[in-house]
């Protein structure tokens, strides 16, 4: 079966030589899609060499750390199937090949992949069985199903586990990617995993150091009567030593893994060599015992702690696991696999997680600040864009991404973008994570044209994330501007909503929808979602969705959420307004909108309101004031005066006065006919 496996393999590589000698000058997108069925053939070929045979295998888009973006080396469900949306699960059969993968992503899913050989799983719809479901339905008894234990948690991995028990099929850990095996057989292997430069942050930016919170970890531990700590998620790895890096595009982290014990520290990065600027860091901010080993030893490592706690003699250990820690750390921190008496695990939310999920005082400074700044860029960056296509210019959505970096880097402690910069005009927008390709063909933004902007930059005092939809001529439709301001209507709910104290994020959701709904309309993404201080711009495990967040804690003073509800017509236009928002608490004397009307405080829960962080106005010619309450027009008249209040002397001191009275236009205020 081997042999035949590798003639496939082969046949398909030189099919897929010949068709990049051929034609060398089809785009990466459309190269990945023609070679699709050709991948597919030899990832079966795989399968079927394998022993036991596998009847399906499973391709997450994930990596060893659950990270949401992920690094070009990781990016196996992409290479395999050409579907580029960061979400998604694939999953190969000897006859079907299937992704998984929620609204956002369904018009763009059908635009880059081969239809003929992959199958759109629409997870967000009722009707649409869960992967786990579609095996149980689908493989009989006896099967096998592999996937890479280090792409799934254990969250992950019990459902399927025990659906598949329940028809006598298995699921099993396959150490070897066959994915990363297959690329190599075709000539077309994985780009070699990054591990770049480490970075300290100072403590003016964080407020807490290094020592600190470790410190705060071990107290956490020792209420857990855990031996050892194993942080797997990069986020809270760097949030924990204060270290930034450049590992995945956007996020300032770095591919690491760090054990926590009682009296030393174990980085797991690089080569294990630890640069002097690091380690003079760590020390400055109190962490003493730091050891480096190298990245790869991770599950070796493991194996070796537990054995060693196993054969310590003073009873049982335990070792705390994030619940999104994979199924080969599980697997490796426990001993199941080498050890008679399997050391215990805790596994569920991990404690950093938490902990940055509530910013202190000098992050919330930061996030504040930073805001200020993003404002002047993103104000910048629209006025010039007006002028270029009021005369005429013809700008591309590209070229409009690579401008506003621009004016975003003439800002202090500006790092780089915090992710993707989505500028979709025309249809393009109505993709919900559209994001323009240099290398195929250019979209002109059109004055006709509702254009929408999602953007956002990493400073080093905080994360920004911004959308702003703008008709280019300022001449919308009727339907346009009636969806404009429904979606207006959305923010602008949540941005004044008051809630108790401890409430959790989901339950908001449906005022975002509401003037959406009215008239039958809807969006199928979620509201809101945490964001890191200088770190990932997603960040758990709070948010606003109609989904619940399983380890949502309830909203406190402090975090950081995001505000955006949209609306999406495809083929033709896409709305969407978002803003960053911090979660302040809210009495009868306190600057909100709505804090007069108080009349309790939710039988002593406290009250908790928004406070909006993102300093750009939205375009007057595309509301509908005659839709709008007397509350919604004084709500965005007041965000508009503050906008300009903010960043009018900024615009002036720094001598930007055309900046300034294209500013002083968009904050007139609204009024009805």
């Amino acid at each position: 079966m081997l042999a035949v496996a590798l003639i496939v393999i082969l046949t398909v590589k030189c099919l897929t030589e010949g068709a990049l000698a051929s034609n060398s000058s089809i785009d990466r997108k459309d190269r990945n899609r023609e070679m699709s069925l050709q991948r597919l053939q030899a990832l079966r070929a795989l399968m079927s060499s394998q022993r036991p045979v596998l009847a399906a295998y499973i391709i997450p888009t994930a990596d060893a750390h659950n990270s949401e973006y992920i690094d070009a080396a990781d990016a196996r469900r992409e290479w395999i199937s050409a579907f580029t949306g960061s979400a998604g699960t694939a999953v190969v059969t000897s006859s079907q090949a299937l992704v998984w993968t929620d609204g956002r992503y369904y018009t763009q899913f059908e635009r880059e992949v081969d239809l003929s050989a992959w199958t759109l799983m629409k997870q967000t719809l009722p009707d649409t069985p869960t992967l786990e479901k579609w095996l149980a339905s689908n493989l009989k008894d006896g099967d096998v199903v592999g996937v890479d234990p280090q792409t799934m948690t254990r969250d992950e991995w019990t459902p399927i586990q025990t659906a598949l028990k329940k028809i006598s099929a298995q699921l099993v850990p396959i150490s070897n990617n066959l994915v990363d095996d297959v690329r190599i057989e075709l000539g077309d292997p994985a780009p070699k995993r990054s591990h770049n430069e480490l970075a300290p942050l100072h403590v003016r930016y964080t407020g807490r150091t290094a020592g600190e919170k470790i410190a705060e970890l071990r107290r956490k531990m020792a209420e857990k009567k855990a031996s050892a700590l194993v942080l797997t998620a990069l986020d809270d790895i760097a949030y924990t030593l204060n270290l930034r890096g450049s590992d995945i595009e956007y996020n300032p982290v770095f591919f690491s893994y760090l054990i926590v014990m009682e009296t030393n520290v174990v980085l797991y990065w690089g080569d294990g060599q630890l640069p002097p600027s690091v380690t003079d860091h760590l020390r400055e901010e109190g962490v003493d015992s730091v050891e480096g080993k190298p990245y790869g030893d991770i599950l070796e490592g493991l194996k070796e702690m537990a054995r060693e706690l196993s054969e310590s003699g003073d009873g049982r250990h335990v070792i705390w696991l994030s619940n999104d820690a994979n199924e080969a750390i599980h697997r490796a921190a426990s001993g199941s696999d080498v050890l008679k008496r399997p050391i215990d695990l805790i596994s569920e939310v991990s404690p950093v997680k938490l902990a940055k999920l509530v910013k202190n005082e000098i992050e919330l400074q930061g996030f504040r600040n930073c805001h200020i700044k993003d404002g002047i860029a993103v104000v910048r960056f629209f006025r010039w864009l007006h002028d270029q296509i009021d005369s005429g210019e013809q700008i591309t959505e590209v070229q409009a991404s690579d401008k506003l970096l621009e004016f975003r880097r003439d800002e202090k402690d500006f790092m780089g973008p915090s992710f993707g910069t989505i500028a979709g005009s025309g249809a393009n927008g109505a993709i919900i994570h559209y994001s323009p390709d240099r290398e195929g063909q250019q979209t002109v933004i059109e004055r006709d044209h509702m254009f929408l902007l999602d953007s956002g930059g990493q400073y080093r005092d905080g994360t920004t994330d911004i959308t702003r939809t703008r008709h280019m001529s300022g001449n919308p439709t009727a339907e346009q501007k009636d969806a404009f301001t429904r979606v207006l209507k959305g923010q602008i709910m949540i941005g004044s909503a008051l809630f108790p104290k401890g409430v959790k994020g989901n339950v908001l959701d449906s005022f975002a929808r509401h003037a959406l709904w009215e008239v039958g309309l809807d969006y199928g993404h979620g509201t809101g979602h945490g964001v890191g201080h200088y770190l990932n711009v997603h960040e758990g495990p709070s948010g606003v969705s109609w989904r619940p967040y399983p380890d949502d804690p309830g909203l406190n003073v402090g975090q950081i959420l995001s505000n955006e509800p949209g609306f999406y017509k495809v083929g033709e236009y896409g709305i969407r307004h978002e803003d960053l928002i911090e979660i302040v608490a809210v009495d009868k004397g306190s600057d909100h909108p709505k804090a007069k009307n108080l009349r309790g405080d939710y039988d002593g829960r406290g009250v908790l309101g928004f406070s909006t962080l993102t300093l750009v106005p939205n375009q007057r010619e595309c509301i509908d004031a005659e839709i709008m309450t007397d509350f919604e027009i004084s709500y965005v008249n007041a965000y508009h005066r503050r906008v300009l209040d903010t960043l009018s002397p900024i615009l002036k001191e720094r001598g930007l006065l055309k900046d300034l009275e294209w500013l002083e236009g968009q904050c007139i205020p609204i009024t009805r006919k």
